[in-house]
């Protein structure tokens, strides 16, 4: 409004101008004029009427300045008055301004206030979580303590005679003495589950479960677990982008275990917690050796439900993840598709503390098509191998929602790599190139190698050629997947780990002295 005031006011007086310049012009020939009427008419001399005209002019200039002056007063007023409500509405914009500013400050203050409220809540009740899991962990062991001391009060210690019990009454010879603490043969150690500790004979297992769970417990004590190693490579490329840890076990004759002999039985017997732990400190040993020629490397490391659901197992992988989270982006942890379908509340706790470290999970032994990608995102799976079989299977993929060549890109939008494994022919790495995947896994590329330990000759660090399963190409369906490159990269010899869990110590108790 005061600019729209401004503009007619300079209209104003330009209009003004030109008025004044009209009267003066008019007031010169007004008094020109009666100069020459008082010099024609009235017969006054030339000099007195143009005195005469003078005069005449000077008072109408006179007068016409004071008039304008009048005149000009109540515009000038006027103006005063607008530039002073200008002035006022000015100051009441600021004011509103500065009431705002005020306003989003303190609700700033008080946003900042209810976050570090927040924050201290959330501090505090982290604090109890861990006071309340310390005491859990100190329940368990006393639990555990008390488990070791009534098995080994219950184990049967007769080494002695029936008749060392009459040494106290009747004195016997020194040969007789000899011959009756002569102590009888040690029997073989048997490895109790607590499970079983009450149950009747017919509930053991059978004979073949019992001499797999013994050639397991032997090859945990004696450290008789070996890693090979299966690369997977970049389709079409071939290039070598991760390696799959596969678990072999070793008995005491050199017989090895596949993950199929020993897996279920391990699991039933609660020793897959120990082997995961070790497998783990294996993979993380050769990851660091291969990033050390190539940052890029990735290793997936199998991981058993058992060991995800049981508290005592998953507390000491999760301790050894912890203190490696600086290669978390490169270790992948793998799954059964099964048992992640079948996870519960336990597991998928378990599950979202591994991913909070920033560690990525895998499927494997998938059996359908039928995945949801966005659920899986969510959860942290962030490869999924399919079987090259299933993948190519008209009939089988029929059976999805969705078509087997748009899968890849189905997963790709949720960051999911398909990986396919066993592929185990050129016909088929060709027809996988419709199905846009990027990694490829099989005997095609290569079958699994094992480790060959630090200062161990080649020829002890290798069973015998007809003891590696793994180069027969029949024995596929028994790999977990594995990863391996066509060298062997050398990692440390492990030291056996302390028994755990109440199996071990069940088996200590009973084991003879």
């Amino acid at each position: 409004m005061s600019i729209i005031r401004l503009a007619l006011g300079e209209d104003a007086r330009h209009m003004i101008r030109i008025s004044t310049i009209f009267v003066a012009i008019c007031m010169a020939l007004i008094a020109a004029s009666l100069g020459l009427v008082l010099h024609a008419v009235a017969g006054v001399n030339g000099q007195q009427s143009a005195i005469v005209a003078l005069a005449v002019l000077t008072f109408m200039i006179l007068y016409n300045a004071v008039s304008m002056r009048m005149r000009d007063r109540p515009d000038i007023d006027g103006q005063i008055a607008d530039l002073s409500q200008g002035t006022a509405d000015l100051a009441r914009q600021v004011g509103e301004f500065a009431r705002r500013l005020a306003t989003i400050e303190s609700r700033v203050m008080t946003s900042n206030s209810t976050a570090q409220e927040r924050i201290q809540a959330v501090t505090g009740e982290i604090g109890e979580l861990g006071a309340l899991v310390n005491q859990l962990a100190e329940s368990v062991a006393a639990h555990e303590d008390m488990l070791a001391s009534g098995l080994a009060s219950t184990a049967a210690p007769a080494t002695i005679d029936d008749t060392a019990t009459l040494r106290s009454a009747t004195p016997q010879p020194a040969r007789v003495v000899t011959k009756v603490f002569t102590p009888r043969p040690a029997p073989p150690p048997v490895t109790v589950e607590p499970d079983y500790v009450d149950a009747d004979l017919d509930a053991l297992p059978p004979d073949r479960d019992s001499e797999i769970l013994a050639a397991i417990s032997h090859a945990i004590d004696s450290n008789r677990i070996d890693i090979y190693l299966q690369p997977i490579v970049t389709l079409p490329q071939r290039k070598v982008r991760f390696y799959e840890a596969v678990t072999r076990l070793r008995d005491g004759s050199d017989q090895i275990l596949t993950a199929d002999d020993f897996i279920g039985v391990a699991e039933d017997a609660g020793l897959m917690g120990r082997i995961d732990h070790m497998v783990m400190l294996r993979g993380v040993q050769v990851l660091r050796r291969l990033m050390v020629r190539n940052k890029d490397v990735g290793v997936f490391c199998n991981v058993a439900a058992a060991t995800l659901g049981n508290p005592a197992s998953f507390a000491q992988c999760l301790d050894f993840l912890e203190a490696n989270r600086a290669l978390a982006s490169s270790l992948i942890l793998e799954f059964k598709q099964a048992a992640f379908r079948s996870f519960g509340p336990v597991e998928r706790e378990h599950l979202a503390a591994l991913a909070q470290r920033g560690y990525r999970f895998s499927l494997d032994h998938v059996t359908d098509l039928r995945i949801e990608p966005r659920e899986l995102a969510d959860r942290g799976v962030r490869y999924i191998k399919v079987p090259a079989a299933l993948l190519l299977d008209q009939e089988k993929a029929s059976a999805s929602d969705i078509h087997a060549a748009d899968l890849s890109g189905l997963l790709g939008r949720f960051g999911i790599d398909m990986v396919v494994e066993r592929i185990e022919g050129e016909q088929a790495a060709v027809e996988l190139l419709d199905y846009d995947v990027r990694f490829g896994q099989g005997f095609l590329f290569a079958a699994p190698r094992p480790l060959r330990p630090e200062n161990t000759p080649a020829s002890t660090a290798t069973p015998p050629a007809h003891k590696q399963p793994e180069t027969r190409p029949q024995e596929a369906p028994h790999l977990i997947n594995g990863a391996a490159k066509p060298f062997q990269p050398g990692t440390g010899r492990i030291e056996p780990q302390p028994a755990i869990g109440n199996a071990a110590l069940a088996r200590r108790a009973l084991r003879p002295t």
